[in-house]
């Protein structure tokens, strides 16, 4: 699968309904539903936490949780579509989000209720970054 795949995926979701702890397109999604849902679209099994766990005083282990899906750390910096991008929004509230272009995304956004597409807020600082593994 590639990473245009995991994108294409990702834009599907766009004006699904936010919902905190939503992991399904028909009821709702927040961020990390977002990843999970565009993971399943693309025929990937997704073992993201049931629950939120962005939202608190100790980082979840993004990097386990990302080992689990199969997504692999990027430490280049460059965007590519279908990565997946945590930012720190707030000091207590970590963001993920898929890309589709190198300053596009799809994100749940709580504010405006839904998901959507667009450039992410440049003052959120990011945390991981993270990439679908080369087709073989």
């Amino acid at each position: 699968m590639s990473g245009l795949a995991m994108a294409a995926a990702a834009r599907s979701l766009v004006g699904v309904p936010y919902r905190r702890d939503g992991r399904d397109p028909l009821t709702g999604l927040d961020c990390l539903g977002v990843v999970a849902a565009a993971l399943a679209l693309t025929g990937r099994d997704s073992t993201l936490p049931p629950r939120s766990t962005l939202r608190r005083r100790d980082d979840p282990d993004a990097q386990a949780i990302a080992r689990a899906t199969g997504l692999l750390r990027v430490d280049d910096g460059r965007i590519a579509p279908g990565d997946v991008l945590l930012l720190r929004c707030s000091p207590l509230q970590l963001h993920a989000l898929v890309a589709v272009a190198a300053t596009r995304f799809v994100h749940a956004h709580a504010g405006l209720r839904r998901v959507v597409e667009g450039p992410h807020d440049p003052a959120w600082l990011p945390v991981g970054h993270w990439r679908l593994p080369p087709a073989p």
